[in-house]
């Protein structure tokens, strides 16, 4: 198949080379990958955001990233970017020539609306393409959680909507994904599920660990924005230690916005003072950005990794450790309560509560045995269930289903009706 990624502010690239990466980036380049290795011909689109990138990067035999004119050749905050898909598609459509892809498939909305005008501009054209869709992240769930704090734009939620229901086929990451997506209105018989995965050649149990100032260790990762929950586990460690276990250290690990500098992000310095104000502050460390290189070993320093977030359409970080063989004590929420099984490969907790937070380190902590069996538990479940070799061949079922599906995804009428919506808004009919 010759098969197109739409990955409109999350490059591949930054994922296989750079520190500064969310899980967007690593899916769209683990996978791509693995769809290559299959035999498949992989084309990544991304916005240009920097002038001196070239046009064209080839990262494997079948794979190759291309850099695409849309907006200005800078960084631009992905909530700005929705006026650039146009340009963003006709790139596409240009690179295609006369040779469109098989498949094209777009991660997060925006990437979707480039998708579907490029498909919409080949079709014209006489030949079919076929459009797969895969969010990352649903804007109905990010405002039910964040309310006013979101920053999406005012059109997200009825051109994600829109999206769905125009797509061919949409990749669901989680169970969770299936029920937001069926209330969006997308049909469940066009819905498949092809969950993240991780890379077993570097994230395993046996390497090198690093050291550790304390007994015990409890580590976080993820970017430094409130909803990831970090406050949550300072909090944790607070309860910890009112219940003796003075012992543990807490590492969180990340970044915010668009610097590495702790010292000009807000969400670090709220930290830092929370920290403080609960008398912990000695016994947490705020690490900033990590390498992907270094993070195993970093893993396979924790007694327990604590994924606490408000919400998680997917979360890597906590395959990333059980593919270390550690235990990870994870809210009961999103793509977690799917990949963390409670009790085998670790522990499920309640939303946003520091308590059960505590309680399920200390039983970790307190079994030695038992953490050794979780943590090899999940290992086994993740050589099992999420290797990219395994999600790569998923999707390949779903662009399978999509080439052979009998029913359209969308009739003309409804295509027409979603391009008049775009078209109100600014953006570019599809």
């Amino acid at each position: 198949m010759r098969i197109s990624m739409v990955s409109e502010h999350a490059s591949p690239l930054a994922a296989l080379g750079g520190v500064d990466a969310g899980g967007q980036n690593v899916h769209v380049a683990e996978l791509s990958l693995a769809l290559a290795r299959r035999g498949h011909d992989v084309t990544v689109y991304t916005r240009r955001d920097d002038p001196a990138l070239p046009v064209r990067v080839r990262t494997d035999a079948r794979l190759e990233v291309v850099h695409i004119d849309a907006g200005p050749a800078r960084h631009v905050p992905k909530d700005m970017l929705l006026p650039f898909m146009g340009e963003l598609a006709d790139g596409i459509v240009e690179d295609w020539g006369q040779e469109p892809a098989d498949i094209v498939h777009g991660h997060f909305w925006m990437s979707g609306l480039a998708a579907l005008d490029a498909a919409r501009q080949s079709r014209s054209g006489g030949r079919d393409v076929q459009v797969l869709q895969t969010f990352h992240a649903l804007g109905t769930v990010k405002r039910r959680h964040q309310g006013v704090e979101d920053t999406s734009p005012s059109e997200r939620l009825m051109l994600e909507a829109m999206v769905g229901r125009s797509a061919d086929r949409v990749v669901a990451t989680c169970s969770d994904e299936v029920f937001e997506l069926k209330a969006m209105g997308v049909p469940a018989n066009r819905v498949s599920i092809a969950p993240c995965g991780v890379d077993l050649e570097l994230f395993g149990p046996h390497g090198p660990v690093e050291e550790r100032e304390r007994p015990h260790r409890i580590v976080s990762v993820g970017r430094l924005v409130p909803r990831k929950g970090m406050d949550l586990v300072i909090r944790a460690l607070r309860e910890l230690a009112d219940t003796g276990h003075d012992d543990v250290e807490l590492l969180i690990v990340g970044g915010g916005g668009n610097t590495s500098v702790l010292e000009d992000d807000p969400e670090a310095q709220r930290l830092v003072a929370l920290a403080t104000e609960l008398g912990v502050a000695d016994r947490v460390v705020l690490r900033g950005q990590v390498s992907r290189a270094e993070m195993p070993a970093l893993l396979r320093s924790a007694d327990a990794v604590v994924c606490a977030p408000w919400y998680e359409p997917f979360g890597i970080v906590p395959l990333e450790a059980m593919g270390c063989g550690v235990p990870v004590v994870a809210a009961a929420v999103g793509g977690l309560v799917d990949t963390v099984v409670d009790g085998k490969t670790g522990l499920h907790v309640p939303p946003q509560d520091p308590a059960a937070i505590a309680a399920a380190v200390a039983e970790v902590l307190a079994d030695p045995a038992w953490a050794r069996e979780l943590g090899d538990n999940g290992y086994r479940r993740v050589r099992a269930r999420y290797s990219w070799s395994r999600i790569a061949a998923d999707t390949e079922k779903a662009y399978q289903l999509a080439l052979g599906a009998a029913v359209p995804a969308a009739p003309a009428t409804a295509r027409r009706s979603a391009a008049r919506r775009l078209e109100s808004t600014g953006g570019r009919a599809l």
